[in-house]
């Protein structure tokens, strides 16, 4: 705790540029950066962070019990991914905790204001704030300490208002702060404008009209429609990503699903969630103000992980009235007539849910055996997995579409599974240290399931492990491709009126065609 931090390179993201900050509104826009010794910050900070430490303690019973209730045990030590591949001991998720703590007992609790550092407390200064910083954000708010936990304490948790505390002095990082002000002026992360989204499905209706011979024909901010699809935007733009919306289009298409997309709602992700509660709560404001506009009756959402967390943890106690108010009902598949009980407060199901629904149902025409040249495995993408138990259905699924699947070690995959290394707006190509450290964990297990199995592909419902997870494979285990879950589904769907396949959305052979040119 008395080491100074030394900020390293490749080991943090950018500061954010001004203009994001202007943008939603936040204070202290201009230009620094990590490596400078003066941080330009507004001269009463230390007034600043301790009104918003008092304010965060009335406000969060969490936040408060999880400040008083550690007793250092120790058992989240050795579970942080970050720790396990920096090997440093901040990176402890206790000690990262502890960074907070020390200020809270020093300037909250009687013990620390009387015996100061024999009581574990210490004041807030220049030297703390910047260790704050840097170990927040080497944190990916993946909740696997909180697995381990005796207490039950989520460490996430703390690092989501320690967040907010560097947010009240302008302390943001570029990859978070860029796509929060895009999402909030454009409607998706990556500041696409409503022709641009449009232009790029229609390039993939060309795209699959290629492979398929058949051609979807998606709809836009259509009033009147039962369903409203939102998926991530990485999802439009990003390799592979693409691959798993031309895998939706698909879907929709041979269901006749009455559904529409939106070209302003155009992004589920929400990276409000890693900036402060109130930002968190505006961005996800957007799909049920846009729900309600167009009239539909619910949501379908794609497959994204942070999405799902903010759905399922918070907007009980954030935007439920605006949920409630749009007058969507509870979820009820058109096609088998299954009411999605979970969703009936959000409103919103996951589409690992609807078509895992749909394969039990016998509403799909599926061969597996156009998946036969990929030998499959299975990422937990951390938001689903430990936020909203989404562990059964993307297996479920895949085993419908794919006849070479096999299981990571256990003690790395459901409530257990390893963060990609780039949650939590982490994913940024100055970091690269970093990220490739913090996915150790997630591709040695990867390596495993390849060495002994032969398996080639790592499957996820993850947007941003969509986009982080391919570096990694290419470090780590080049062997190793990377796609999403409807990807699959696709391939292995038998389409009415398509023309004899020979390619697969990637426009690589099927397998059943190596073959027989090897014949």
């Amino acid at each position: 705790m008395q080491t100074p931090v030394d900020i390293k390179p490749a080991m943090h993201c950018y500061a954010c540029e001004p203009a994001r900050l202007k943008v939603v509104d936040f204070p202290n826009p201009r230009v620094w950066s990590a490596m400078d010794e003066d941080w330009k910050l507004p001269k009463n900070w230390k007034e600043i962070v301790m009104d918003a430490f008092k304010d965060r303690l009335d406000r969060f019973r969490t936040f408060k019990l999880f400040m008083d209730i550690c007793v250092r045990c120790g058992a989240c030590a050795d579970k942080c991914h970050f720790f396990i591949g920096s090997a440093d001991p901040k990176n402890m998720p206790v000690l990262r905790a502890e960074l907070i703590r020390s200020v809270y007992r020093r300037n909250f609790t009687a013990a620390g204001k009387v015996f100061g550092k024999l009581a574990g407390a210490r004041d807030l200064d220049y030297g703390v704030l910047k260790e704050w910083w840097y170990y927040l954000y080497q944190c990916s708010e993946c909740r696997r300490c909180s697995v381990f936990c005796p207490y039950g304490i989520d460490t996430a948790d703390i690092t989501i208002i320690g967040r907010e505390f560097t947010n009240l002095l302008g302390l943001n990082i570029d990859w978070i702060a860029a796509p929060v002000a895009f999402c909030y002026r454009t409607g998706n992360h990556l500041g696409i404008q409503p022709h641009a989204y449009k232009s790029m499905l229609e390039f993939f209706q060309d795209e699959i009209e290629e492979v398929t011979g058949v051609r979807v024909e998606p709809s836009y901010n259509r009033k009147g429609a039962e369903i409203l699809f939102i998926t991530p935007s990485g999802d439009v733009f990003a390799d592979p990503g693409t691959y798993t919306c031309m895998g939706y289009m698909i879907l929709f298409h041979e269901l006749g699903l009455d559904v529409t997309w939106s070209t302003y709602a155009s992004e589920g992700g929400n990276f409000g969630l890693f900036t402060s509660h109130e930002m968190m709560k505006r961005l996800n404001a957007k799909m049920y103000m846009e729900a309600k506009r167009l009239g539909v009756k619910w949501i379908l959402g794609g497959e994204c992980g942070h999405m799902w967390r903010v759905i399922n943890q918070y907007m009980a106690t954030m935007n439920y009235d605006i949920a409630e108010g749009s007058k969507l009902e509870e979820p009820v598949s058109p096609l088998t007539g299954t009411k999605f009980e979970s969703a009936k407060g959000t409103k919103m199901v996951h589409i690992t849910e609807f078509t895992a629904d749909l394969i039990k149902h016998n509403k799909l025409k599926l061969d597996p055996k156009r998946n036969d040249k990929v030998k499959v495995t299975f990422h937990d993408s951390c938001n689903p997995a430990r936020a909203m138990g989404l562990l059964e259905e993307p297996r479920y699924v895949i085993k419908n579409v794919c006849n070479h699947f096999y299981e990571m070690p256990s003690t790395t995959i459901r409530e257990q599974t390893f963060c990609c290394g780039g949650g939590s707006g982490l994913n940024a190509g100055e970091d690269v240290e970093l990220r490739m450290r913090g996915g150790l964990p997630r591709a040695n297990a990867v390596k495993f399931v390849h060495d002994k199995y032969g398996v080639n592909m790592l499957s996820c419902i993850c947007a941003i492990d969509r986009a982080v997870l391919p570096d990694l494979m290419k470090y780590w285990v080049p062997e190793a491709g990377v796609c999403g879950v409807h990807e699959l589904v696709a391939n292995a769907m038998v389409l009415e009126g398509e023309k004899e396949k020979t390619v697969d959305l990637r426009n690589e052979p099927l397998a059943e065609t190596e073959d027989a040119e090897d014949v």
